[in-house]
């Protein structure tokens, strides 16, 4: 059962995209090797997240349909569970296909995200300013939506 929100793109913490002031390399690209091991290959999508805000809502990875647990990706800090649900960004009138991106907040040492912030890995979106509308077709079934 799908649903789809209508989100805004705003910008996140900059980590999975490139080197930062915490990591000396883009922290997706660095994890895409363990996740493809795990079974889940993402190469084919855009080193980076898409930060979708659907404030006033808020959500929940609620029966994802893929987590990692305690994957060790860095030796700059321990473990981290990583939940993913397959999704669909709508922009322009185009479709990309994508996953849903949740690392698990109590594994994480920093760089914390809003409950109304989604994170998004897909293809690429040429031209995509911070600020834009789009739509975000999420599975009701592995996320739940909650009233602000």
């Amino acid at each position: 059962m799908n649903r789809t929100l209508r989100g805004i793109l705003v910008r996140g913490h900059q980590v999975a995209s490139r080197p930062s002031r915490d990591y000396p390399y883009s922290t997706l690209e660095k994890q895409k090797p363990f996740f493809k091991r795990l079974g889940l290959d993402l190469y084919e999508y855009f080193n980076g997240t898409l930060n979708i805000s659907i404030a006033p809502l808020t959500f929940e990875m609620s029966a994802p349909e893929i987590t990692f647990e305690r994957v060790q990706w860095t030796d700059l800090h321990p473990p981290e569970t990583f939940s993913f649900s397959r999704c669909k960004v709508v922009f322009n009138g185009k479709e990309y296909p994508g996953w849903v991106y949740y690392p698990h907040p109590e594994t994480k040492r920093s760089h914390f995200q809003n409950p109304s912030l989604i994170e998004v890995i897909t293809q690429e979106i040429p031209a995509i300013p911070y600020g834009d509308g789009l739509e975000l077709e999420i599975n009701a079934r592995e996320i739940a939506i909650k009233d602000g």
